[in-house]
């Protein structure tokens, strides 16, 4: 059994990012499988903490059954069913109107709120929440306009992504319908629950019960997956498979050192260029 290297040697929980380090689109990165496979081996507990908001977790499960990565419902935080907690904490049983996909609704739904997809009265709407959506519309963006600027409703958001990696470079991200309402409202999201906002690595935290120190996340990108992670005080790990080149966190380190304002958290403890890295041999 390979050891891992000496940074994460006391790791008793593995968080991973999907799109761009487990797998892009529908191909799995080379060695992934094997990789998480031999973490558990070594019993650590590994969970999933993705952005993408358009699948439900049981789709994430066969998806990964398909890549040989075996898991359950519960390994999984997505910003649909971080989004969905945080909300039902704020109001149970909401009316909500959602620019995003089945993941999203159905996440919502099953912690018995109301998607409302067609309102007749606008200031009967609680909360506008988007995320990524690869149905977007012109009418989508105006009902949603409509209940933040006629009624009352709320406006949160999933993530902000700009791109979305798939098997042949990238497609538009949640960013883009985020960035469309913002821009026909003049109001930004009360609050975005996916990272780089630490909601969801908080919550697994707590499920896990297990410290900070002994916990690492995977990620491709750094302003959402390392920052999250390090805002969390958990070990941040980039991997060079998704978008994040060596020559970024160059200029990352260059601006950090230049300007006492830039964030810092934005370096990870950590930079692979592919997952079997983690090991010494």
């Amino acid at each position: 059994m390979r050891e891992l290297l000496d940074d994460l040697k006391n790791i008793r929980l593995a968080i991973f990012d999907l799109d761009g380090v487990v797998y892009r689109g529908n191909t799995i990165i080379p060695n992934a499988d094997k990789v998480i496979n031999e973490l558990k081996d070594l019993s650590i507990k590994v969970v999933y903490n993705s952005n993408n908001s358009t699948a439900t977790r049981k789709t994430y499960v066969e998806r990964l059954e398909n890549l040989n990565i075996q898991s359950e419902v519960t390994d999984f935080y997505t910003s649909a069913s971080i989004t969905s907690t945080e909300i039902t904490k704020i109001k149970e049983k909401a009316n909500i109107y959602v620019i995003g996909e089945i993941g999203l609704r159905q996440e919502l739904k099953s912690l018995g709120h109301n998607i409302e997809t067609n309102p007749t009265d606008y200031k009967n709407i609680d909360f506008v929440i988007v995320g990524l959506d690869r149905d977007f519309k012109y009418d989508k963006l105006a009902i949603a306009q409509r209940c933040i600027l006629e009624g009352n409703a709320q406006f949160y958001a999933t993530n902000t992504d700009s791109t979305l990696p798939v098997a042949r470079g990238f497609k538009p991200g949640a960013g883009v319908m985020v960035n469309a309402l913002i821009t026909c409202t003049g109001r930004v999201p009360i609050r975005i629950f996916g990272k780089p906002e630490p909601f969801g690595i908080e919550l697994i935290l707590n499920d896990a019960n297990i410290p900070p120190e002994q916990v690492c996340i995977f990620g491709d990108r750094l302003n959402t997956d390392i920052l999250a992670g390090n805002r969390a005080g958990i070990i941040s790990v980039a991997v060079l498979t998704g978008v994040t080149t060596r020559d970024m966190i160059a200029n990352i380190k260059e601006k950090v050192i230049k300007s006492k304002d830039f964030d810092n958290n934005l370096i990870p403890d950590l930079v692979i260029e592919k997952l079997a890295d983690i090991f010494k041999n």
